[in-house]
Order: C-alpha cells, then structure tokens, then sequence
C-alpha cells in the first residue's frame, strides 16, 4: 500500500432535512426522505501520492444509500477535477474509493456499486461560514453554516461523528442542491437541506 497524505476542505449538501440523522444516530437512522442522496466535495490544499503532487485539485464524492447507511448497498461514483493528469487522476480514485487505504476504506464494505468516474470543471469556494461547489453540468450545492450565539463568526459543530471525512462537522444548511450524477438527482433550493463543512486531513 502506497504512502499519501491530502489535506484541504471538505463540504456537503444532501437531501435529508437538517439536521441528517445518519449524523446522530451513528449511521443506523433511516434518512428522512427514506433514502439518501449526497454530494461529498473535497478541495486539496496540499497532498500527495507516490511522489506525485495533488496540489490544488478537487473531486466529488456522489453517493446513494437506499436506506440506513448502516444497511449498505451504497452507489457511488466519482468526479475529478478535469484539469487532473491521468496519473492523478488514478491517485484520486484509489484515495477516494479506499482502495489506497485511510478513511474512505472504512466506507467500502458498504458500497454495493460502483458507478465509475467522470471529468468535470471543479469550482470549490469558501467565503467564511458559506461553502459552494460546481462540477460541469453534475452538481451544483451551496451551503450556509449555522452561527454559533456564541460566536457568530465560527459555526455550530458536533463531535465524535462516524463520518469519514472528520470527527468534528460544522452544521450547515444547504441554500441549494442540484445532482444529476450517476443516476443520482437531486434538486432543492428550499433551504431547509442539510449540508455540512469542515477540514480535513487523510493519509493512508
């Protein structure tokens, strides 16, 4: 198993209302729409695989669950930064489906079907507690995360989650979700969605 390590910025959207309960009942609740439909966006600051840079790519995670994410039969499929070289390319794809090991590994005993991969344009901006991403014609989610009283400038978090990307996710809502990926669509603009963001840092 070859060494790597990415570190970056991650965020969500999905169809569940806010707040998903994958979230807080440790993958075991039924998603609130009966199934789940989710768009996983990772932008890498730094990172790297066998000695090849991944600097400043991005790729999306789309991903179905039919029912409790716990049950498995997962659809995944996966969209890379067309501006990635094919030996990049293929280092995403082993980082993003565990293969190459690290935390997405914990996820692929759950996955039923592989859905393949797809080039697009990535745009990942974050502006403070507003996250957004656009891939080609695939995917289009934004998301607000909500203000801590507290401290209005950072957002409320929750600890010690299953979730593969960080133990610690900011809450969000999405301001909207557009899927059409993979046989996977989605599309929302109603505000009352779930997303989350954090940091992340993987290696394997």
């Amino acid at each position: 198993m070859s060494a790597w390590h990415i570190t970056g910025h991650y965020m969500e959207t999905c169809n569940c209302t806010f707040l998903c309960p994958c979230i807080v009942s440790n993958l075991t609740a039924r998603p609130t729409e009966g199934d789940c439909k989710a768009a996983l966006a990772f932008h890498i600051d730094q990172g790297a695989k066998d000695g090849l840079a991944l600097d400043g790519l991005s790729f999306v995670l789309m991903l179905h669950a039919p029912g409790p994410m716990v049950e498995g039969h997962l659809t995944v499929g996966l969209i890379v930064d067309d501006r990635a070289s094919d030996p990049q390319l293929e280092a995403l794809g082993a980082i993003a489906s565990g293969a190459a090991g690290g935390p997405m590994a914990a996820l692929a005993p759950l996955v039923g079907t592989n859905a393949g991969i797809e080039r697009r344009p990535i745009r990942f901006d974050a502006q403070g507690l507003h996250y957004a991403l656009a891939a080609g014609d695939l995917v289009d989610q934004a998301c607000d995360g909500v203000p801590s009283a507290a401290d209005p400038a950072q957002a409320i978090g929750i600890d010690h989650t299953m979730h593969p990307v960080n133990g610690r996710l900011s809450l969000a809502k999405a301001t909207h979700s557009r899927f059409h990926a993979f046989g996977i669509d989605w599309d929302d603009s109603s505000g009352t969605r779930n997303g989350h963001f954090a940091p992340f840092a993987w290696a394997g």
